[in-house]
């Protein structure tokens, strides 16, 4: 067995979509005779935007698990603001904020560079330094976001000059779409883009989730950056569906559901006008579900369009509550925010929704990667947002059971087979 390091912030008991990557990698990488060991932060000393308890249980047995200190200044910024003035990533709350969210945001994004979770750093340096001796471990993984948990990697580059680097890159890092929420002066945005693009030079590899991602570094850092990155998307674990094979929708109406956080920048608008188009003449009374962190400038839009009375909005729900959410929906929703680098954004409900085999109505770019991969898993269809009729004839066919429903190609998307291009790649 090839033993590696795998470094990650987010871990259970972290909950979303970040962490499911990593806590897959790890379950499937010794079928390909790999033992991964785990460094993470102390769950007590982090600062994760959910928790998910449950996602303990599906820690792999006989993996041993390192946790460290950490510093973390967003536990500071909430003693002085409150809780509710923290921003957090994708900043899921309103242009409505207060003068103290506003300050907050600048601080972060000027003050705490790369992000707000560096102060993990020296403290994971530490660790990985002891384990990395003890166990002999010739390769680590490094996992991000949060970025600053790829600085790691160049401080362990210095005590290891031989050891190899594989540095999985899960968002894009200085021009995500957010990144103008974070107020960056020139001078943050100097020093951010020099640790990016330390990085990218210096690792031995480069992982990424989408085509377009590996494109847009390739443009900015050249070709010999571009020929170490390689693509091994998000997916679904088919173990984690067995628990919801049988689960149908109800006859009775037709249910959309969204799972997520959907932020202002989302701008779904346009789904809301047609299904209000839908609901007054379609066959089937129409039900909205959210389940997750969703704006109230998303909400002000639902009501602005006359559908607010039709949706429920539900908090954020443990992974496998949040799976069966999924089954019981007649269509998944999902929306890829609107700005610059749109057409990388791939989320890992995308490939869940696939696992679970509801049709997906797109909303965002259709070229973009995640429009790509419903196209090549038969999934559903992504629509642009000045596309209003089609997707009103869309949502019509599939409550008249018109539109294909079966994911044929999702097999390609399952966890086990990127944790054999992951293995691949380490040996």
């Amino acid at each position: 067995m090839t033993k590696v390091l795998y470094i990650t912030y987010y871990w259970p008991p972290s909950g979303g979509a970040g962490v499911q990557r990593g806590l897959k990698f790890v379950k499937y990488l010794p079928e390909f005779g790999v033992q991964p060991y785990v460094l993470t932060v102390d769950a007590e000393q982090a600062s994760y935007p959910s928790v998910d308890p449950s996602l303990l249980h599906d820690v792999p047995k006989g993996i041993e698990v390192i946790r460290t200190r950490s510093f973390e200044p967003l536990k500071l910024l909430a003693a002085v603001g409150g809780k509710g003035a923290v921003p957090h990533a994708g900043f899921a709350g309103t242009h409505k904020e207060s003068v103290t969210k506003r300050i907050m945001r600048w601080v972060r994004g000027n003050w705490m560079i790369p992000d707000a979770r560096k102060g993990w750093v020296k403290h994971a340096v530490r660790a990985a330094t002891e384990v990395i001796t003890r166990e002999g471990i010739g390769t680590i993984i490094i996992s991000s976001p949060p970025h600053s948990s790829q600085l790691i990697g160049l401080e362990l580059r210095k005590r290891f000059p031989q050891l190899r680097w594989i540095a999985d890159l899960r968002d894009p890092w200085t021009d995500i779409y957010f990144v103008k929420e974070l107020m960056k002066g020139p001078g943050a945005e100097r020093i951010d883009a020099a640790y990016e693009g330390a990085v990218l030079k210096q690792a031995d590899s480069i992982v990424v989730v989408g085509d377009s991602m590996k494109r847009s570094f390739a443009a900015k850092y050249g070709a010999a950056i571009g020929r170490k990155i390689q693509v091994i998307t998000n997916g679904f674990d088919a173990a984690d569906m067995e628990a919801v094979h049988g689960v149908v929708p109800a006859q009775d109406r037709f249910r959309i559901t969204y799972v997520g956080t959907m932020a202002t920048s989302y701008a779904p608008g346009v789904f809301f006008d047609a299904v209000a188009t839908i609901a007054r003449h379609g066959p089937r009374p129409v039900e909205l579900r959210f389940v997750g962190s969703i704006s109230s400038d998303v909400k002000a839009l639902a009501l602005a369009a006359g559908v607010h009375h039709l949706c429920t909005w539900v908090p954020t729900v443990p992974h496998a509550e949040a799976l069966r959410e999924m089954a019981l929906a007649d269509a998944l929703l999902l929306v890829i925010p609107e700005g610059a680098g749109a057409e990388r954004i791939l989320t890992g409900k995308l490939f869940e929704y696939i696992g679970v085999g509801r049709p997906i109505v797109g909303l965002g770019p259709k070229s973009g990667d995640a429009a790509a991969i419903l196209k090549a898993a038969a999934a559903g269809h992504m629509f642009d947002r000045d596309e209003v009729p089609g997707l009103v004839d869309w949502l019509n066919n599939l409550m008249t059971d018109r539109c294909r429903r079966d994911a044929g190609g999702r097999t390609r998307y399952e966890r086990r087979e990127q944790a054999r291009a992951l293995a691949a790649l380490i040996h």
